[in-house]
């Protein structure tokens, strides 16, 4: 009966732990990081981008959190003479629905705006004037499926889903402004993001 009792006991235990990641009053901390890097022939440099955005939210209610994410987006084209700089911040709502004990549903939307501006370059990649302001806006909807191999670490994968963005430049001489409306629905499953939260 003793070890009965006792197995009762772990198997709560283990059920709680596996639980406790989404409950209301936890913390979940991950981001966002990218590098990729590009070289045209007869270029003299490489294009180089990278994003780096780091984000936390708080679990509001059990199996619902709100965060945002705020980083910095380095974009430098020497082929289009062109470096975009621009400072990121995306707010979001993620709301997860059980599975089992160690595997959730997650559905995601954010709201990514990010402010920066163009500054031209010459053939050999040296950074020149300020050419234009620049600024985006998006709302995107993203499902994805989180494994918790721990009660502190969830393994994510997602898809783009469905997603709306406004692009505007401002040229810096003329004061003209040019906007790009775009909205679209992404669920190829070639293109899928592999990600880590951490829950605390």
């Amino acid at each position: 009966m003793k070890k009965l009792l006792l197995s009762l006991v772990a198997v709560a235990a283990f059920a709680f732990t596996t639980q406790a990641q989404t409950e209301k009053g936890k913390f979940l901390v991950g981001g966002n990081v990218g590098f990729s890097t590009s070289k045209v022939d007869g270029a003299d440099k490489s294009d180089i981008s990278f994003k780096v955005i780091p984000s936390a939210g708080y679990f509001v209610s059990d199996n619902f959190a709100i965060g945002t994410g705020v980083g910095y987006a380095y974009d430098k084209s020497v082929s289009d003479k062109n470096l975009n700089q621009a400072i990121e911040v995306a707010p979001f709502g993620r709301y997860y629905v059980g599975l089992s004990d160690q595997f959730k549903f997650f559905g995601q939307l954010a709201v990514p705006m990010a402010f920066g501006n163009d500054k031209e370059l010459d053939a050999k990649g040296k950074t020149g004037d300020k050419t234009a302001s620049t600024t985006s806006i998006g709302a995107y909807l993203s499902p994805g499926f989180a494994f918790f191999p721990t009660k502190r670490v969830g393994i994510e994968l997602s898809v783009s889903g469905l997603g709306y963005n406004n692009y505007s430049v401002k040229n810096e001489l003329t004061g003209d402004k040019v906007k790009t409306n775009s909205f679209g629905l992404n669920a190829n499953t070639a293109d899928i993001n592999l990600g880590v939260q951490f829950h605390f």
